[in-house]
């Protein structure tokens, strides 16, 4: 079937034509690990996951690039601000009490990456072809940043190597940015001897080259050598240099949260497309924001909301990607637990209803083909979940139950709320992505056994060495039970 996507480049749904037949390149924006991932964040990938699982439905070989930010993302560098402020490395290792040291910088970037990993399996995404570090690929930039000079795209100040945006025709078209307003609300006070209030910086110096700078981060006392002195490069350019390494350019698509739009994709556009003549991808897609109270939710305000905060909240991972998938990816989604546990409601009596479906059934055509449909318009989730739960209500003689499980396991190879791995391990949607002690596991499963055999003396102790062990049991009606923390 046709796939159409909606392009932030054009602005509009478009037909998917692929670069290469059969096959699909794709880069994520992925995390500064300085820091937990909030559930915001975590959206955007959970829709490159939904993104990836439609290709694949759909027969196509997809190489997917997740990048790990570990240096150069400057606390300022967001829209209409300078590239000015402490790199948020540098915050995490204050943080963490550690050295303003690189070796330091790559340990705490490993810790929070390798929480970010954790994050993932929680949510049933699937993980990246590759996952490329930024402090791994300086010599990528430095390359890039040559030709950019070479073909006198930039220009030198004091505490780095600038791109002129002013050389760069259709500078702002991804998603038709006002330059205007750009530069209006642009902090040019910060650095008088950038050209134009959206120039960026592609090389920042360190205090070695740069010694009138003061000394107050990991980027200003250390950095690489390069041919233009000691420093780090800026965020923007590490995107760019990645990105080409691992699928040419140009590639297919390119995601990300809509924030990133009107500074870093452009930004990626300007460089990616000045050094080599041609666009960088043909599809930009991006998913919209995880609002709390009608706010956007930041790391900067404090109090933001992580995967952990969830569990604590007794309310399962799992559950917030099915209440994802039932808004559009690029509407903005108001978070409140009331919502949240309302969708882990409806995924528990989900799972009920498979439950009392028999295995070894067919896959319904006529539905098999709704979905498709669906999934394919630009990733219509909502209407994709939707159709789960009209074949769950039809009655038509010739859907037998064991073929309406066969079909929304097939569903769920897109929606990825690991359905199938639930049904298997008797355990309720809540559980599949909770960290339960093996040992408990093991009691639970006893007892279960011991109430098929209705042996409730043994099941009552059972229940007991749960509950000791920091775990409820709870038993569903329709048979195999759930665990949850205390």
């Amino acid at each position: 079937m046709d796939i159409s996507l909606y392009n932030t480049l054009s602005r509009k749904k478009e037909h998917f034509e692929p670069v290469q037949t059969g096959k699909i390149g794709m880069y994520n924006c992925g995390p500064t690990v300085y820091d937990r991932a909030h559930i915001g964040n975590l959206r955007a990938y959970i829709f490159a996951d939904t993104l990836r699982r439609m290709f694949e439905y759909n027969d196509y070989s997809v190489n997917q690039i997740m990048n790990i930010t570990d240096v150069g993302h400057l606390s300022g560098e967001n829209a209409g601000a300078a590239d000015e402020g402490e790199d948020k490395m540098s915050k995490a290792l204050r943080r963490e009490g550690m050295p303003l040291t690189l070796d330091a910088m790559y340990k705490v970037a490993t810790i929070y990456f390798e929480k970010f990993v954790e994050d993932l399996k929680c949510l049933n995404i699937e993980l990246p072809t590759k996952f490329p570090r930024a402090a791994d690929h300086i010599k990528e930039d430095i390359d890039l940043i040559e030709i950019l000079l070479q073909k006198g795209f930039t220009y030198k100040t004091s505490d780095g190597i600038y791109f002129d945006t002013s050389k760069f025709v259709g500078y702002g078209k991804l998603g038709n940015i006002d330059i205007a307003s750009l530069k209006a609300g642009a902090r040019v006070a910060e650095n008088t001897e950038k050209r134009n209030p959206t120039d960026f910086a592609l090389w920042k110096f360190s205090a070695v080259s740069a010694p009138s700078k003061p000394a107050n981060s990991l980027s200003q006392i250390l950095g690489w050598e390069s041919p233009w002195g000691t420093g780090f490069p800026g965020w923007h350019i590490e995107c760019s240099a990645m990105s080409t390494k691992y699928l040419g350019q140009p590639f297919d698509i390119h995601t990300g949260a809509i924030d990133l739009i009107p500074t870093h994709h452009n930004n990626e556009i300007a460089q990616s497309e000045a050094a080599n003549g041609k666009p960088l991808a043909n599809y930009w897609m991006h998913n919209g924001f995880i609002n709390v109270d009608g706010k956007k939710m930041s790391k900067s305000a404090g109090g933001f909301i992580t995967l952990e905060t969830l569990k604590k909240e007794a309310v399962s991972p799992i559950a917030y990607r099915y209440w994802l998938l039932t808004s559009h990816y690029r509407s903005p989604a108001n978070f409140t637990y009331e919502a949240v546990r309302g969708a882990e409601k409806a995924l528990t009596k989900l799972v009920t209803i498979l439950r009392n479906y028999p295995s070894n059934g067919k896959i319904v055509a006529e539905y098999k083909d709704k979905f498709t449909t669906f999934i394919n318009d630009d990733l219509d989730t909502p209407r994709a979940v939707a159709l789960i739960w009209d074949l769950s209500k039809d009655s038509a003689p010739d859907i037998l139950p064991a073929d309406k499980l066969a079909t929304i396991l097939d569903f769920d190879n897109v929606l990825g709320l690991g359905l199938n791995l639930t049904l298997s391990s008797k355990k309720s949607a809540a559980d599949l992505s909770e960290a339960i002690p093996h040992e408990v596991t093991a009691i639970a499963e006893a007892r279960e056994k011991s109430r098929q055999d209705k042996d409730w003396n043994k099941a009552d102790s059972l229940r007991g060495q749960i509950e000791v062990a920091g775990f409820d049991v709870l038993d569903n009606k329709a048979g195999g039970y759930e665990l949850r923390k205390k």
